[in-house]
């Protein structure tokens, strides 16, 4: 079992992001939720497809041809005395000094000046209108797109409409309220179908739009947030993302920040963790972010671009979330990838708190997932992940306590006996206790991991074995150093967990029995921060030891004597609590846990 609390109690896999700069900024488009006055499109494509046509000028809204008519229009300058308003007029020239009044021309500058601080109010009345227009300009785009096919100029206009029609519906966010109703009008579904667009620009306000509706941290009642979704999942919007992620060109930033808005839906979506097992059953999906992970960004000096940072995230969310998933990634050959990838800070450590060290962290966040997998494990031994492991352990600094992390995973049940053996022959025992003796230098965790580690070998390791010999020794030699170190880990987690037992202890005397129940949990959790779960590691270990060594059981009954009355009695109610607290279940690995401890309960008689 994970030897640290951290992995007992882990928190929601969908919390762990860092929040991620939305990247539509750096290239001049306004933040999310406030750019809803644009009118021009992001990004000057040829509207036909989305991609500029070799030799010719990209089409913009302003390349429009204004019509001749235009250019001739208008009265005849006004007498010369009316040449002293013409800095007065307004920068379109429509008074031209004639039939407005200098009175009437202020009134109507203050209203220009104005219009734009009078806020509409959100309501129903608004989502029906907004929802009209929405609709229409679809239809408009659609029909001058299919009439002048071949001739972008006349229906580039009509993008930038729907463009700025899409950006306008981001103020739902601020009202779901609204969201059910949104769901009723068809709007939800038109918005998923523009991913299908052929201009990759209305695409990616399409997904931009349905990340801010769908954001994870916005105060969204659930039952609307799942209205929502529903709809927008029943329209096939994951399908149309993997789509989307497949054509969009990460070397232009209004395409890369399009592929950072899909990665934030599916988070978004992924907050629910129903949703885990339906994307993760996507192969595309899964094809793409094993391949984004392993795609650098060479024009960064760490090679980690925020997307491929995203997509190291993703992968995690959805192996923590489903089994399932965990193990569709190692049939695509995850783990020898997470392993080519990690392999880079074997010496070297990332820029702390940056988007490199927070890849790194998923890495091994995702490895030791997959490694809980029984075919996982046995990937990780084929592809020398135990040999990597150690290679960090011995020469890295950041990747140390990664490296001992994995380990620990992969050797937490009995699928880990072929890990335990492999890291016996890799060398592994010399790292591995120098580190433990070098403990106390070492943070709490990582001292954790190595106890872990420990455990499952004496657990795992056939007996009579020259595997285990070789470990036993290792906690005997120079005068049983290691088990003198074993006993100073324990004195001090029990000091620590003994006070936190007290306290409890007072506060239980001023509770009622349903105060009690209400807190229990709480109770659990400050014994668990206390150091509850390294110290029955411990005690396991010990009592190993007591059983295999006459020397280790005469030194630890005498050092636990001079400390505690109870002696080695105090190991075997630790034992006899682990025993008590195991559920009964018909599984193997339960099984074998029962079994273990109650074999060694019989040994400390």
């Amino acid at each position: 079992m994970p030897s640290s609390s951290n992995d007992t109690f882990p928190r929601p896999a969908a919390s762990l992001k860092r929040k991620l700069n939305d990247p539509t900024t750096s290239f001049g488009r306004a933040p999310s939720k406030k750019s809803l006055k644009t009118n021009q499109l992001d990004s000057p494509r040829s509207a036909s497809n989305g991609h500029t046509q070799s030799g010719a000028k990209p089409v913009t809204v302003e390349d429009e041809p204004e019509a001749e008519d235009d250019q001739q229009a208008g009265p005849a300058l006004p007498p010369d005395d009316a040449d002293e308003n013409d800095g007065e007029d307004d920068e379109e020239g429509r008074f031209f000094g004639g039939g407005v009044s200098r009175q009437e021309k202020d009134i109507l500058d203050y209203v220009d000046q104005n219009e734009d601080e009078v806020e509409e109010e959100i309501n129903l009345t608004w989502l029906k209108k907004t929802a009209l227009n929405f609709e229409r300009k679809i239809n408009r785009n659609a029909e001058l797109r299919a009439k002048y096919e071949d001739d972008p100029m006349k229906f580039v206009s009509s993008e930038a409409d729907l463009d700025s029609e899409i950006k306008g519906l981001s103020l739902l966010s601020n009202h779901p309220e609204l969201y059910k109703d949104f769901v009723r009008s068809g709007c939800s579904d038109s918005l998923v179908g523009l991913l299908a667009h052929d201009n990759t620009d209305i695409a990616i306000a399409a997904s931009e739009v349905v990340a801010e509706l769908t954001d994870e941290d916005s105060e969204v009642p659930a039952e609307q947030w799942s209205a929502l979704v529903a709809s927008m999942l029943k329209a096939e919007l994951i399908d149309l993302l993997i789509s989307n992620l497949g054509r969009l060109d990460e070397g232009t930033e209004s395409d890369n920040a399009g592929v950072y808005h899909i990665l934030n839906v599916l988070e978004n979506l992924l907050s629910d963790i129903k949703n885990a097992e339906e994307l993760g059953g996507r192969p595309k999906l899964l094809e793409w972010l094993v391949k984004r992970i392993q795609k650098v960004d060479g024009d960064l000096p760490n090679k980690v671009g925020q997307n491929r940072q995203y997509a190291a995230e993703i992968l995690v969310i959805l192996a923590q979330n489903s089994n399932k998933n965990a193990a569709r990634l190692v049939k695509l050959g995850t783990v020898d990838t997470l392993l080519q990838i990690l392999s880079a800070w074997r010496k070297r450590d990332p820029e702390k708190d940056s988007d490199e060290e927070e890849f790194a962290g998923n890495l091994f966040d995702c490895l030791v997932t997959m490694v809980k997998d029984s075919s996982g494990c046995e990937k990780f031994v084929q592809d020398e992940g135990v040999e990597l492991c150690l290679i960090m352990l011995r020469e890295g600094k950041f990747s140390k306590n990664g490296s001992l992390r994995v380990l620990d995973h992969a050797t937490s049940s009995i699928r880990g006996r072929d890990v335990c053996e492999r890291l016996v022959e890799a060398g592994g025992l010399k790292p591995l206790f120098t580190n433990f003796i070098k403990s106390k230098k070492l943070e709490r965790e990582t001292t954790e991991h190595i106890l872990g580690i420990f455990s499952s070998m004496l657990r795992l390791l056939p007996g009579g074995s020259a595997a285990r010999i070789r470990t036993l020794a290792k906690f005997v030699e120079k005068d049983y150093e290691k088990c003198g170190r074993l006993l100073e880990l324990r004195r001090g987690y029990t000091s620590r967990l003994a006070k936190v037992d007290a306290q409890i202890s007072q506060e239980r005397k001023t509770l009622t029995r349903e105060e009690v129940s209400a807190v229990e949990e709480e109770w659990l959790s400050r014994r668990m921060d206390a150091g509850l779960f390294p110290l029955q590691t411990l005690n396991v270990i010990l009592a190993w030891l007591i059983a295999e060594d006459d020397g280790a059981r005469k030194l630890i009954t005498s050092s636990l004597e001079k400390v505690d009355t109870k002696g080695v009695e105090s190991i075997r109610e630790s034992l006899t609590e682990q025993l008590d607290g195991i559920e009964v279940e018909a599984s193997t690995e339960v099984v074998s846990t029962r079994e273990m401890l109650e074999a060694l309960l019989k040994c400390l008689i």
